[in-house]
């Protein structure tokens, strides 16, 4: 995986994360640097931890299973991405509140990563994937879009939400089917 993939399926695993952060923005009455990186170091941490745990995982498999890896990692990239996709249509709303105590955090961040730790495990079907190096720049990018978003929803509110969950979900569908066609000799 090039380091411009690495970057949009970055981007795309983030957006979960960024929607939360606006979410979190939009209740702060006042947002500061420290409640926009308190963000950013849940959500990017576990951005980051998660890849690794299935990737871990995944390797544990990796010989059993390499005959139809392609299949599996374009399975799990098209449910997460269409998952996403179908909760930002869905209309539903989240509750919200300010609050960055550590069970909320832990909380949100696990659910925003759960995506995370099925690409981890992608990763492991992914021959030449250097995995710290990935997932190293998966946290980065989450931690700074988290951030970012943070101040966003404190600044313009929902606006954006519903669709950066939409480009997130449309990402990681586009990345499935980019591993299938590319195994399958299409590109």
């Amino acid at each position: 995986m090039g380091l411009i993939e690495l970057f949009v399926l970055a981007v795309g695993l983030s957006m979960d994360a960024f929607a939360v952060s606006v979410c979190k923005g939009l209740a702060m009455a006042r947002c500061d640097v420290k409640k926009a990186m308190t963000c950013g170091i849940w959500f990017g941490g576990f951005q980051a931890l998660m890849p690794a745990i299935g990737y871990v995982l995944g390797r544990q498999f990796v010989d059993y299973i390499t005959a139809i890896d392609h299949w599996i990692a374009f399975v799990l990239l098209a449910f997460i991405g269409g998952n996403m996709i179908r909760e930002a249509v869905s209309g539903e709303e989240e509750e919200t509140d300010d609050s960055l105590d550590i069970k909320t955090m832990f909380l949100l961040a696990v659910a925003t990563s759960i995506d995370a730790l099925a690409v981890g495990i992608t990763f492991a079907f992914l021959p030449g994937t250097n995995i710290v190096a990935a997932v190293s720049f998966i946290g980065i990018v989450t931690f700074v879009l988290s951030s970012l978003g943070v101040k966003i929803g404190n600044v313009f509110g929902m606006r954006y939400k519903k669709k950066a969950e939409i480009a997130g979900g449309a990402i990681l569908l586009i990345l499935g089917v980019k591993i299938l066609l590319e195994h399958l000799g299409v590109f």
